[in-house]
């Protein structure tokens, strides 16, 4: 089997892109999509995206950890698979898609693209953290020096404990960098390992800020380890709406492969 590809990276979190609008990729093969997003011996990545027909849409994103485990929404991805539809000519300037957390609409600014997510409706407090889903889950945790913190063993640790149930938790620590800008380290589950960039994470991270008055902005710069994002969000009756992840995506290289 031939499988064509397009490696797209999103600030650093990157993805193996197929156009699968054919139906043709064997979508239960969670060895396949393994070996795809590995970096030693398949083509490498943070995770494997399907772009799909959609009978109301533009299209359909189907994610994938690079473990070949099915996953939740991914805010880069979701931009990068939108950067990819255009290079298809499936869209223009403008997207409209179902992920797995819903409807998204997506547009292309400055050679950026700004992707609205779902809307929060609620930031848990905890002594420690603050949790918040942003289409997939988010613990969101201050620390100092941030730049030699151990990201992947503290979050691994906090992943796996009992704060939170088998399925596990995206970790994110964060450090304040300006009243209006952060920067953050994610631990991604499915990935297991720091990425260097999350755009759920970054969501996640602009909401707690402003929820604990860490900011009074509304529009929130944050600094991840392969670039930078903003979080930009209205709030109404301490709900977050008009969220959207704004940030660069690029096509790095195509090819084909054949298994």
């Amino acid at each position: 089997m031939q499988i064509n590809f397009y490696k797209y990276q999103g600030t650093g979190n990157d993805f193996v892109m197929i156009d699968n609008r054919d139906n043709s990729f064997p979508k239960n093969n969670t060895k396949l999509i393994e070996f795809l997003c590995d970096r030693r011996f398949g083509i490498g990545g943070d995770g494997l995206i399907l772009l799909e027909n959609h009978e109301k849409y533009d299209f359909t994103m189907v994610y994938y950890n690079s473990d070949g485990s099915t996953s939740t929404m991914c805010g880069n991805g979701g931009r990068c698979l939108v950067a990819f539809a255009k290079q298809l000519g499936v869209i223009e300037n403008e997207a409209h898609f179902e992920a797995s957390d819903g409807y998204h609409y997506a547009k292309f600014e400055n050679n950026l693209i700004a992707l609205q997510m779902i809307d929060v409706t609620e930031v848990k407090h905890f002594n420690s953290h603050e949790y918040v889903y942003t289409g997939s889950p988010h613990h969101v945790q201050f620390v100092d020096d941030l730049v030699h913190f151990d990201v992947k063993n503290e979050g691994a640790r906090l992943r796996y404990s009992d704060l939170y149930d088998a399925s596990g938790c995206n970790i994110n620590f964060v450090e304040q960098i300006e009243a209006d800008t952060f920067s953050v380290r994610t631990y991604e589950r499915g990935v297991e390992d720091e990425t260097l960039s999350c755009g759920t994470g970054a969501t996640a991270v602009g909401i707690a800020m402003y929820a604990t008055n860490k900011t009074t902005s509304n529009q929130i710069n944050i600094n991840v380890l392969g670039g930078k994002l903003t979080i930009s969000f209205d709030v109404e009756n301490n709900s977050y709406k008009n969220v959207f992840l704004t940030g660069p995506a690029e096509m790095v290289f195509a090819g084909s492969l054949e298994v």
